[in-house]
């Protein structure tokens, strides 16, 4: 899965808005807050994400996937080999993360989006 397909999966979800923060990383937000992350630069595309609590250790013992520079605490790994997973299991993986950040947004907020 690279950069294009990213924003092409993520971009129809309720609120979400793409940038780049930081000078060179691509940020997926909903609502303001950031549900997926990868480098904006043409080198093969690795990314991070929210996952929940209880799946973290078991993501990041596999092969390709490692707790996430900076937000492992908060349960974010990244995806450093996406090519040793299918598209769909990683879409599904997207939007999991998706789902529990717009978890946490204020219930207004989640009803506006209709996600409540």
């Amino acid at each position: 899965m690279n950069r294009s397909a990213l924003l092409k999966l993520c971009a129809p979800w309720p609120g979400v808005v793409s940038d780049v923060k930081w000078g060179e990383v691509l940020v997926h937000s909903v609502a303001g807050r950031m549900f997926l992350t990868c480098p904006d630069d043409p080198r093969p595309v690795c990314f991070s994400f929210k996952v929940p609590d209880d799946h973290f250790l078991a993501l990041t013992e596999q092969p390709g996937i490692i707790p996430a520079p900076y937000s492992a605490r908060l349960k974010w790994v990244r995806v450093t080999e996406p090519r040793r997973y299918g598209d769909a299991w990683l879409a599904e993986r997207i939007r999991e993360s998706y789902e529990l950040i717009g978890a946490k947004l204020p219930k207004k907020t989640r009803q506006t989006l209709g996600l409540a």
